[in-house]
């Protein structure tokens, strides 16, 4: 409108509202006096075509944008203060409540808790996030989440979302540490524009702040630290840099070989249906290049295995008590998960109720909506009654004797319960990215040489 010569005058109470920069406010100055246009403010009239006015006007705006400056920097500086002292919280994460003192504790709601605990237990069960959030969803277990309403906030409780329960597992809050700063912000030219580009994922040693032992945690920081590791070797993305995450197939040391000549990670091929075979990548990505290193994988995977097993021998009967413990304790956790949810919906139903009590029944303008409250508190109730009596109905028998006995002899004999034909794949490579960090392999004439870390 300025340009196309509608406005006479531009009134301002403060430059800076007018301009955030002075860029802006001398590109003002310049339309003002291209179309003959007036600047207004509490002081006086000024016509950017006139050489004292243009001056006047253009410190105005350099002391504004000084000011502004000013302002930022400060608000900055005090942000960054209050997080030195571990009091700042943008958002208070699921599972924590703020104090009065600006700290953060365990949040009182039992259900809350449990299900946070669930988590971690599985993600160290499972060694996958995706996994956890596959079995969360076969299990019927609703994660809890923050609802806003006007200025209050709730907890509702809704189907788990992948992306936030990876960003539970991803959180130090959870491992009683206070951080600030995890992510970063710069700003960079690109094809002649500005953008504002932010790094996420920084490295611990990076945070601008990190306070550990802050509250009490739901595990602690060397749990924390194992768990980015391994969500890290599960990122396929990252191609020869990480492991990879496991994947079907019999070959077990899928993802731990490299190559000790080119340092590329092996790749494994399935030759026939029962041969294995291990080779560099060297080859694949240049048919001109002999290939550093290649090799039978069944009797790769024997040897190793034969190593770790050894190794493992002194925690058999510790990890046959563990497994006891896991089959007795299997149902337990979806059934308390269930009753706490049952818990909460008896709760819901006699507010509801009351509320309901506490109302003139001739107002039906608002009985009936509390009427329709309370009969789906009453529905939901049910629901989950019926959920907890199927879980009981399905509920395994107490292990016999004889099965405990069997579990503590196959302690004894390791090789054997390695072997067994109910062992899957997939175990046995968890159990060996546990024990293994890489297998450098070299070529040494007609044998193959193994460095295991």
């Amino acid at each position: 409108m300025l340009c196309d010569g509608e406005v006479g005058a531009v009134l301002s109470i403060e430059a800076s509202r007018l301009a955030r920069n002075g860029r802006d406010w001398h590109t003002l100055l310049e339309f003002c006096s291209v179309v003959g246009a007036l600047l207004i403010d509490a002081d006086g009239i000024y016509d950017s075509a006139q050489m004292n006015d243009r001056l006047l006007l253009g410190m105005k705006g350099t002391i504004s944008e000084m000011e502004l400056a000013s302002f930022r920097q400060r608000a900055q500086e005090a942000m960054k203060q209050k997080a030195k002292r571990g009091e700042l919280f943008m958002r208070v994460p699921i599972g924590y409540v703020r104090t009065f003192d600006d700290r953060i504790e365990k949040d009182p709601d039992e259900r809350v808790r449990t299900v946070i605990d669930l988590v971690f237990a599985k993600f160290a069960e499972f060694g996958s996030a995706r996994r956890v959030f596959f079995w969360l969803g076969e299990q019927g277990i609703d994660m809890p989440a923050v609802a806003s309403a006007d200025s209050s906030e709730r907890v509702v409780w809704k189907a788990p979302r992948y992306h936030s329960l990876l960003s539970l597992l991803q959180n130090p809050v959870y491992a009683g540490v206070y951080a600030y700063g995890r992510s970063k912000t710069s700003v960079r030219i690109e094809h002649g524009r500005k953008r504002v580009v932010r790094t996420r994922h920084r490295m611990a040693d990076d945070w601008a702040v990190m306070l550990p032992e802050h509250h009490e945690g739901y595990i602690d920081w060397d749990a924390y630290r194992g768990n980015q590791e391994l969500m890290a070797h599960n990122t396929n993305g990252r191609g020869g840099a990480v492991r990879g995450s496991i994947k079907s197939g019999s070959a077990l040391l899928t993802g731990l070989l490299r190559c000790g000549h080119c340092g590329a990670k092996l790749c494994v091929a399935y030759p026939g249906a029962t041969n294995i075979r291990y080779q560099c990548t060297t080859r694949i990505l240049s048919r001109g290049h002999a290939c550093c290193v290649m090799f039978g994988g069944l009797g790769a995977d024997r040897l190793v295995a034969e190593q770790v097993l050894r190794c493992l021998e002194p925690l058999g009967l510790e990890a046959a008590m563990q497994a006891i413990e896991n089959l007795q304790g299997a149902e337990h956790e979806r059934v308390m998960q269930k009753r706490l949810a049952l818990q909460r919906a008896r709760y819901e139903v006699s507010r509801a109720q009351r509320q309901y009590d506490a109302v003139d029944p001739a107002n039906r303008l608002v009985a009936g909506s509390l009427e329709k409250r309370w009969n789906d508190a009453l529905a939901v109730q049910s629901r989950l009654e019926e959920e907890v009596a199927d879980l009981m109905r399905q509920r395994p028998d107490a292990l016999s004797e004889e099965t405990k006995q069997t579990i503590l002899a196959l302690a004894e004999d390791l090789p054997r319960l390695w072997d067994h034909p109910e062992t899957s794949y997939e175990v046995k490579k968890r159990i060996l990215r546990t024990m293994l960090q890489e297998i450098v392999v070299t070529s040494e004439g007609d044998s193959v040489r193994f460095i295991v870390h």
